[in-house]
């Protein structure tokens, strides 16, 4: 049987793909290695660990905020078998949704491990070793990443005490003290969830700041908020060594800029220090797919490979590993197979990251801007202002945006506090359609609401705020 499109990986990026090219009328195959669709994030990423921060975000309003608000009620008790069983259920209904998706759309699906033999020719080999080759007019590589490990530390992951974020998911009862190597969106997340639920957290970071590339400003007001949530933090940290001992686990690590090494002992220790890109496996040496110095496929502008048919997507080829960025190559690579003009901004791509309260940001950060020598402005309004904040106990952290000095257009716009991930995304809006401070300012915010901190954010980068 012969496609238009076969797509390698089931992940947001590849369903998304193989969803859009079967909408534009193009014969579509998915091939998938795991028994569920989704990739990492569906069935052990973004959806599982959003179901765990969600349940310990309420477990901390009923500690902390419901007296404040006059709702009392007992000391809430988590029952961790039930907190994980939604985790599960989450997962599944995900999956469940995604298999109904592929019905729909009369999408032919493939369960082993693809390859890719030349252009035009992929073989699929499923658990019981028999392989069949599928022949097509186009190949989409959307593989994903995988855990990244700590360069030049050999760790032995036992998913029990040292784990990966997959692990992490899945304790089955809260770890005493749980150290987390890696300050980024991951650790950052898991290990928050965790702390909730009354572990003791040590993050252990390389750099001299958390979530690196992100905001400056925001990374340090956004530490400032985890460590009084009792996070504890060693930066500019290099982790030399994790082991197994026999009453958990160690973490050794020294000053990046030189001094005695530090051993933390631990119940448990997440490893969150990335993800590379994941191609084993999938032949593309011997169909001649070039790789890059940091093992990406690598891609042209219409994220093309070198072998004419074969195009990348997501995680596999350069870019944030988002899972919004993937679908967004997806719906690119099927709208240009099935002759339409695919398009990625790649300046706005909004990253969050889903503690309490959350981080988001769109667009260039003031080191960027800065670096590129680029003159600009900037406004900021903080939550404390807000009179929606005030009314749900939601303070903390503030709005900044972002605008060329000259034109007013605005450049990056990023938010610290409760409900970040959904107000970002006005930003977004604003800037694909190259909107400035002043248009996002003049438009109208319905009142009382959070979204209003970001029109008075804007109105302090071109005018002055009026609540403050």
């Amino acid at each position: 049987m012969s496609y238009d499109v076969v797509v390698i990986g089931a992940g947001p990026g590849g369903y998304v793909c193989a969803i859009k090219a079967a909408q534009l009328g193009l014969k579509t195959a998915l091939i998938e290695k795991r028994d569920t669709y989704g990739g990492t994030c569906v069935n052990v990423g973004c959806i599982p660990s959003k179901a765990l921060l969600h349940a310990t975000e309420m477990l901390l309003e009923a500690e902390h905020s419901f007296d404040a608000l006059g709702i009392e009620i007992s000391k809430p008790k988590v029952n961790l078998k039930k907190l994980m069983a939604h985790r599960v259920n989450t997962v599944e209904q995900n999956t469940k949704g995604l298999v109904f998706l592929m019905k729909k759309n009369k999408i032919d699906t493939f369960q082993g491990t693809g390859q890719v033999l030349a252009a035009g020719k992929v073989s699929v080999t499923g658990e019981d070793g028999k392989a069949q080759e599928i022949e097509t007019k186009n190949i989409v590589i959307a593989t994903g990443s995988d855990i990244a490990g700590i360069p030049g530390v050999d760790v032995a992951f036992d998913e029990k005490v040292i784990v990966s974020s997959t692990g992490a998911l899945e304790f089955d009862k809260v770890p005493g003290h749980l150290v987390v190597v890696g300050g980024g969106v991951i650790g950052l997340e898991l290990g928050s969830v965790w702390a909730r639920l009354g572990s003791r957290v040590t993050v252990v970071e390389y750099l001299d700041t958390i979530l690196g590339g992100m905001d400056g400003e925001v990374a340090k007001q956004f530490q400032r908020i985890l460590a009084k949530q009792g996070m504890d933090f060693k930066l500019s940290a290099k982790v030399t060594g994790v082991k197994k001992t026999g009453k958990g686990a160690s973490v050794t690590f020294e000053p990046v800029k030189g001094g005695d090494a530090e051993t933390i002992e631990a119940d448990a220790v997440l490893v969150a220090t990335g993800r590379k890109p994941y191609t084993d496996g999938l032949g593309l040496e011997n169909a001649g797919v070039e790789l890059d110095e940091r093992g990406r496929v690598k891609v042209d502008g219409h994220l093309k490979t070198n072998v004419p048919g074969i195009y990348a997507i997501g995680d596999v080829v350069v870019g944030p590993m988002l899972a919004h960025k993937a679908e967004e190559e997806g719906v690119a690579v099927a709208e240009m197979l099935a002759g339409q003009a695919g398009h990625v901004n790649y300046d706005v791509i909004p990253g969050v990251v889903y503690t309490s309260p959350e981080v988001a940001s769109v667009g260039k950060t003031e080191e960027e801007l800065k670096k590129a020598g680029v003159d600009y402005k900037a406004g900021k309004f903080p939550f404390t202002a807000n009179g929606r904040a005030r009314a749900m106990l939601q303070t903390e952290g503030f709005v900044k945006v972002l605008a060329d000095k000259a034109t007013d257009r605005v450049l990056g716009v990023h938010i610290v506090g409760f409900g970040a991930g959904e107000m970002i995304h006005e930003a977004a809006v604003l800037m694909e359609f190259g909107g400035s401070s002043e248009d996002l300012a003049r438009t109208c915010h319905a009142h009382p609401t959070m979204s209003e901190a970001v029109k008075e954010a804007a109105l302090a980068t071109f005018s002055k705020p009026i609540h403050m």
